[in-house]
């Protein structure tokens, strides 16, 4: 309660998070995710279908004592003029098994209103509250710099650093009685008293009478002596002149109705055996992300962290950009350009947990205070056992500040376009989804084992980011399934605009790994793809970095394995497995996003079927680099397949920039037939005909489709252009035939008004289009389509020669062609290197 008497004070205080010790070896791989053993079991819920489930009573007491849940009892004034607001709870009347629930969703949404009423009252609301950064840390104030620091355990403190040869006897600080310390500096001859880009640490002295020294929480740089092996990080006072401050050119562009996202790291974005700069990956990979028709890039790894090897999830400072790949300026740098190409960039975001590292981050702080007086539970729920991290106290309210204002500052500071939440279903239970197997009763969602405090600091988290960005891209990682998530806070949901369909690889693995051809089940496949909740959006995938990581394989090696090495020439012919390989690897990759949701996410590399696996710098393999970049030099052979891997990737989201089928809510699985191998499906106006059988070829194959007309192939996996046989001709009128009585689905053919008779050779996927009526009028359309400008698709920077010329009738392929020629130039241009005779580095 002492903090928040503070907020009557011009000075905020303020909490950040743990950091921790370097995990294990086993825990590092699995920082990100949760216990991927309950993904094999989970059940999402069927589209259009809601189960129904007993009610629960929803414990009106706050189990933990915090201070949000104190200030709600006492402040009885904004109890009361919110309960209104509570008690509308739209998601019941979209979902009516949720009725069950009805006390849960009205409590939470409670405390949601309340505590919002809260922060308006003495904060000046959401917003104003969420600038934390603008007092905390280190800002210019009238002629000087004011270092401030939530830290209401330390007995002493004093700034030290560069500055004053770090002998912080003449730079002690004051502390407040809300537990804030602070300190000003003022100019010395019109200079700042700290200089830009110097070394700075907050060193104090705890209850047991030892001093150390911590990163400040609020730094927004940190940077580690390459040159000494296992040196701690130091804060970084980072205020550069004017002319040395990035100035954004660049709007940020509009949100796609469906976004197709790169994910991507920075640091191992390099061909060469080394991290890779902001500025390098913003000159030579976006070009290539946007050549492959991506519209976002979801960069992983920004915050800065200690330990390389967690793939950026144990986070040690949050509001400073990792330094391993160059200064926040940088990372402006390559935001812009990215904007500039016309691609929306996302972060991925960590408040699921922070760093168990004393030393570099968060815990630091801690020194066995109470968890109001900390940025973390005390005990067992403080600690997140198989992360090997720390757990924040979300209803700590200097805690929700420091989250709060990390948001803005990414979005206000770099222009993020919208974040990638690591780790949801960790903050919205208590056993944080460990040893748990979601079955889709939505007992396991609502009841004592949700955390309410996190839920409720979720739901202000959307709220702020769409207040400042509302057209923002709010992404949840979520194994759970559970329901509202990816509805708006003010129906009583969390506010996410998409959650992941983690389910989705974990099918895919298990088919590769488990399964023959044969036992492939057409109607297990189609259910998978198509089993999430009704309204509540998707980002689909059907591989991450979760499945590149090393003890595991992408589905590019398991597919050909050791066949990578040697038989992805052209020279030659290919062998059994990776002639099965190219051809499953993009039939996997399309239906997944065909099918699997209402946008897709794609892992650098994995457009390509990169091989192997990411292994970062470790102990265990001598620190090397060699596993931890990407081989773009195998894409960039003309003479090696993954060329075609990435054409057909480039193709797929071609295809949806001219179709918009992502966006379309019209999907409807006409056929899922066991004995054929055989996929049906319409999305939006296209109709898609997967056939999965190893040998059979389907010659007068009849697929059912909604509207009559004349069809025709907009893409086909089995074009040569994509390393398959040319066996489907592009240039073939498909006329559809009526089947049955209008309007009387069970007498037409699986459920479909209509039909057409299709070519459909073995693992295979076709698209098909409706045709204008005329042959004249369809010819004109292929026509304006092939006058797209190459600039519109690399980047509005410079000019391209317009695209080869359509052939075969088919304006999908024929288009990629001359991308693929444009690409091949603007990458040579960039100075990428081509392989000799050997096919993997």
């Amino acid at each position: 309660m002492g903090s928040l008497g503070f907020l009557h004070s011009p000075a905020l205080g303020s909490l950040q998070l743990h950091s921790s010790s370097k995990p294990s070896r086993k825990n590092q791989h699995v920082v990100k995710q949760l216990v991927r053993a309950a993904r094999g079991s989970q059940k999402l819920l069927e589209r259009q279908t809601f189960l129904s489930a007993s009610r629960i009573a929803i414990h009106r007491r706050v189990q933990h004592g915090t201070m949000i849940s104190a200030v709600v009892t006492d402040d009885s004034s904004t109890m009361t003029s919110t309960e209104e607001d509570a008690d509308n709870i739209g998601i019941l009347g979209i979902d009516p098994g949720l009725e069950s629930f009805k006390d849960h969703f009205e409590y939470r949404m409670k405390r949601y209103v309340d505590q919002k009423a809260l922060l308006e009252k003495h904060e000046g609301g959401l917003e104003e509250f969420a600038r934390g950064y603008l007092k905390f840390g280190f800002n210019r104030e009238e002629g000087g710099i004011v270092y401030r620091e939530w830290a209401p355990a330390v007995q002493e403190a004093q700034l030290v650093g560069d500055f004053n040869g770090w002998n912080g006897a003449n730079h002690k600080m004051e502390k407040n009685q809300f537990g804030v310390w602070s300190i000003r500096l003022p100019d010395s001859g019109g200079n700042p008293a700290i200089p830009h880009n110097s070394r700075v640490k907050f060193r104090f002295q705890h209850r047991d009478g030892v001093w150390v020294d911590r990163i400040p929480a609020w730094i927004k740089y940190a940077t580690v002596d390459p040159t000494r092996f296992g040196a701690p990080y130091d804060g970084v006072y980072w205020d550069p002149p004017p002319a040395e401050r990035y100035q954004f050119m660049y709007p940020r562009p509009p949100n796609p109705k469906a976004p197709r996202i790169y994910e991507a790291h920075v640091g191992m974005s390099s061909s060469e055996p080394r991290i890779n700069s902001y500025r390098e990956f913003a000159d030579e990979i976006l070009p290539r992300i946007r050549a492959n028709n991506y519209n976002t890039v979801q960069l992983m790894a920004v915050m800065e962290h200690s330990y390389y090897a967690s793939f950026g999830y144990h986070v040690t400072n949050f509001f400073a950009a990792s330094s391993r790949s160059g200064t926040p300026e940088d990372l402006k740098y390559l935001i812009d350009k990215a904007h500039s190409l016309g691609l929306r960039v996302l972060m991925d975001i960590v408040h699921s947990h922070a760093s168990n590292n004393v030393t570099d981050g968060l815990n630091g702080f801690d020194v066995g205070q109470s968890s109001q007086e900390s940025y973390f539970h005390n005990g067992d729920r403080g600690y997140h056992k198989s992360w090997d991290s720390r757990l924040f106290n979300y209803a700590n309210w200097e805690v929700l500040r420091f989250l709060l204002s990390n948001l803005q500052w990414w979005l206000e500071e770099f222009r993020f376009d919208g974040f990638r939440f690591d780790g949801v279903t960790s903050m919205l239970y208590h056993h944080h989804g460990i040893n748990m197997a979601f079955t889709g009763n939505y007992n396991e969602y609502f009841s004592e084992a949700t955390d309410v405090d996190a839920v409720v600091y979720l739901m202000l988290a959307n709220t702020l980011i769409h207040n400042i960005l509302p057209d923002a891209t709010v992404i949840a990682e979520d194994v759970s399934g559970m329901p509202g998530l990816g509805r708006p806070v003010s129906e009583g949901g969390t506010g996410f605009d998409y959650r992941l369909a983690m389910a989705i690889p974990d099918k895919w693995i298990d088919y590769l790994k488990n399964k023959s051809d044969e036992d492939w089940s057409m109607k297990e496949i189609s259910s998978s793809l198509t089993n999430r909740r009704y309204t509540e959006k998707c980002i689909a995938y059907a591989e991450s970095h979760d499945q590149a990581i090393v003890g595991d394989k992408t589905i590019a090696f398991l597919l050909m394995d050791e066949e990578m090495y040697s038989g992805m020439s052209c020279l030659t012919e290919p062998s059994p497995t990776v002639e099965r390989g190219l051809a499953l690897h993009k039939m996997v990759h399309f239906i997944t996003m065909a099918l699997g949701g209402e946008g897709y996410l794609n892992f650098m590399g994995n457009e390509y079927g990169h091989p192997e696996w990411i292994d970062f710098p470790r102990e265990g393999n001598g620190w090397s680099y060699e596993k931890c970049r990407r081989q773009w030099n195998l894409v960039d052979a003309e003479h090696l397949r993954y060329q075609f891997m990435n054409a057909f990737d480039r193709a797929m989201n071609f295809l949806d920039d001219k179709f918009s089928f992502l966006e379309s809510t019209k999907q409807i699985v006409s056929s899922a037939d066991e004995e054929d191998k055989v996929i049906v499906f319409e999305r939006g106006d296209l109709v898609f005909v997967f056939n999965f059988h190893p040998e059979n070829t389907y010659d007068g194959y009849k697929v059912g489709c909604d509207l009559p007309g004349k069809y025709r192939v907009a893409l086909d996996s089995d074009a040569r252009e994509f390393g398959g046989h040319g066996r489907v001709g592009h240039d073939v009128d498909h006329f559809t035939s009526p089947e049955g009585i209008p309007g009387v689905p069970e007498t037409n053919f699986n459920n479909r008004p209509n039909s057409f008779k299709v070519l459909s050779p073995p693992r295979t996927c076709v698209v098909y289009y409706r045709a204008e009526e005329s042959e004249e009028s369809n010819a004109a359309d292929l026509v304006d389509l092939d006058k797209i400008s190459a600039a519109e698709v690399v980047g509005k920077q410079e000019s391209f020669e317009a695209a080869a010329p359509v052939e075969d009738g088919n304006p999908i392929t024929s288009k990629v062609k001359g991308l693929e020629a444009e690409e091949k130039a603007k990458i040579k241009d960039l100075g990428a290197e081509k392989i000799g005779e050997a096919d993997i580095e």
